[in-house]
């Protein structure tokens, strides 16, 4: 199954971490200002997408300019670029992706980029999102598995209220609890010394898990 990844404008200081978590066997997708980090990871595009009032394709060498696929989006959209790319992702049948450079800068475009992810989880499709401090995905009644490589991670809610939440093997366990969008107490949490992973599920309701590097 071939994951596509998508790029936002976001900053990302550590391309090392990124490089970690991408194959060869992956579709680069760059929205608009996410290509400034196309050189430094040199990676070539497999499609580029967005309105481009961040970035000028002619800042591009021209060779990769002929050699890929462009969609150009007007400015005015209900979409943001990287909700586009998600969607022309879904079309093209896609049911894994990685996004990088998407949180960070303004906190309107990070709280969205957040919301693709739930977007895609209630498509049944599988999603990461990567940044210089963490790795974050959503969760529902799967388990979902958090190594002891991970220095701590979190358990928000984020679609209405969190029910039937389960933590366990973590030095914070949980059980049956409720988690709701004004009270977010899961926060900070660790897998439990000796253990290799803690598992977090929730019988009703949607969470978001961050791992924390």
């Amino acid at each position: 199954m071939k994951t596509a990844v998508i790029f936002g404008a976001a900053p990302i200081k550590n391309y090392e971490t990124v490089k970690k978590y991408i194959s060869d066997d992956d579709i680069f997708i760059f929205c608009d200002g996410g290509l400034v980090h196309q050189k430094a990871l040199d990676i070539a595009p497999d499609l580029i997408i967005g309105d481009f009032d961040s970035f000028e394709l002619s800042d591009l060498p021209e060779k990769v300019r002929k050699n890929t696929e462009i969609i150009k989006l007007p400015c005015e959209k209900d979409d943001t670029d990287v909700f586009f790319a998600v969607k022309e992702a879904c079309r093209r049948g896609f049911e894994s992706f990685k996004f990088f450079g998407v949180l960070g800068n303004r906190f309107d475009h990070s709280l969205v980029n957040i919301s693709v992810l739930l977007y895609l989880k209630k498509m049944g499709r599988q999603a990461i999102l990567v940044d210089d401090f963490s790795e974050i995905c959503v969760f529902d009644n799967n388990a979902e598995e958090i190594s002891s490589e991970f220095s701590y991670f979190s358990v928000l809610c984020i679609d209405g209220s969190l029910e039937g939440v389960n933590i366990i093997d973590a030095k914070y366990p949980l059980k049956n609890a409720v988690i709701s969008t004004d009270y977010q107490f899961g926060v900070s949490n660790e897998v439990q010394k000796g253990k290799e992973n803690a598992l977090v599920w929730a019988d009703k309701g949607f969470g978001l898990l961050v791992k924390v590097f």
